[in-house]
């Protein structure tokens, strides 16, 4: 796994040369919309993010460490004359350690897939709101127990944005229980929240406040990230892509989740029609 330094750098270096690229009318036009559309969670467009994570302090003696590498192809299909369908993946790769004393707990590989569907009209709503809804899947895909929960998902996935004069708002939710899986392992009864506002700036850079939190009602603990990020367009020849990098901070914790602060830095290739 990558270190977080190198991941700073990167996206440090990435965001400069970014910025300093000037764009051409036409070219100016498409990376307005295109940097609108990678805020829309369920826009009409084709995106392969890579998204890197680094937390610490995890663990009964906060000792823990965690990089997660999250590949999160979105993939529109149009259903009807007004309506898409979006799938929405994230596959977690995964290397923690010292997540327990004595240094148990080490354990790389893949984590548990989550498969969102939402249903979606292709037009905003008269008053100019865009919304999604479906089902979420839980897939025990983890190559170690330490990584996943063992357990098949199901349950509700929503979203509802307004996208207006460069402000983009809304939220984000689901809740999955789980149905089936190993009955040695704890169940599951999750419900995950993340509201979220961003504004863009007249040369695609945009700056995105959010929490992903999320609620175990079988511990009745709350983990709440706070997440303060900046994200740029550009193209890399004709390939259109997105970086986004920025901290986040651990507002609220659960006996498993990590403290203090972390990072975050996105690599998305987009794919417009």
């Amino acid at each position: 796994m990558l270190k977080p330094i190198w991941c700073i750098a990167a996206a440090i270096l990435a965001m400069v040369y970014a910025v300093s690229l000037p764009a051409k009318a036409d070219e100016a036009t498409d990376q307005a919309e295109l940097a609108k559309k990678t805020l829309n969670p369920v826009a009409d467009l084709i995106s392969l993010p890579i998204q890197f994570n680094y937390d610490h302090k995890i663990g009964p003696t906060d000792d823990g460490k965690k990089y997660v590498v999250n590949i999160q192809p979105v993939i529109p299909f149009s259903i009807a004359p007004e309506w898409n369908l979006i799938s929405r993946t994230i596959l977690p790769l995964a290397d923690q350690e010292d997540i327990l004393p004595n240094g148990k707990a080490d354990a790389s590989g893949i984590g548990d897939i989550t498969q969102s569907f939402f249903f979606s009209p292709k037009k905003p709503t008269a008053q100019g709101w865009i919304w999604g809804a479906g089902p979420v899947i839980l897939l025990p895909t983890a190559s170690d127990s330490d990584l996943g929960g063992g357990k098949w998902g199901l349950g509700p996935t929503a979203v509802a944005l307004k996208q207006t004069h460069g402000f983009t708002y809304g939220i984000l939710a689901n809740h999955i229980w789980s149905v089936a899986g190993d009955s040695d392992r704890s169940d599951i009864s999750a419900t995950y929240l993340q509201p979220f506002f961003a504004y863009t700036t007249k040369t695609f850079t945009s700056f995105t406040i959010n929490t992903e939190s999320t609620y175990d009602w079988e511990d009745d603990q709350w983990s709440v990230p706070i997440n303060l990020m900046v994200s740029q367009v550009l193209k890399i020849g004709s390939q259109p892509i997105s970086l986004q990098a920025g901290p986040r901070y651990w507002a609220e914790s659960s006996d498993s989740s990590p403290e203090g602060w972390g990072f975050r830095f996105t690599f998305t290739l987009l794919f417009p029609k």
